[in-house]
């Protein structure tokens, strides 16, 4: 639990966090939707990219910008321990060309 902790608390601080402006809660109840982080690309219903800036989060495309405030996002997402537990999983890629849906169908997950 504690090393599951530290890395959405890195997650959160490292980047200043798709039409995706996303705060991460940290309460469940708190959030629009739960995300699981998936080890591997192909077990991944979306595959997003953090952007630096906020003019770069388009759409639903899968390029995320992480807020500090929750008034700023868009969406509100919970991060859960267990994939059961999740409306979605999510990879983290490192181009922000290779993010997207693995299937248009599920763009609905996130709106």
């Amino acid at each position: 639990m504690n090393s599951f902790i530290s890395f959405i608390s890195v997650f959160v601080l490292c980047y200043s966090l798709s039409a995706q402006k996303i705060f991460v809660t940290k309460n469940s109840y708190q959030a629009d939707h739960k995300v699981y982080v998936v080890d591997y690309e192909y077990q991944a219903d979306l595959k997003a990219y953090k952007v630096n800036q906020s003019y770069k989060a388009k759409g639903n495309s899968g390029l995320w910008y992480l807020t500090k405030n929750s008034y700023q996002a868009e969406k509100k997402l919970f991060f859960v321990r267990y994939k059961y537990q999740a409306d979605f999983t999510v990879y983290f890629v490192d181009y922000d060309y290779q993010s997207g849906w693995r299937n248009e169908e599920q763009k609905h997950l996130l709106n």
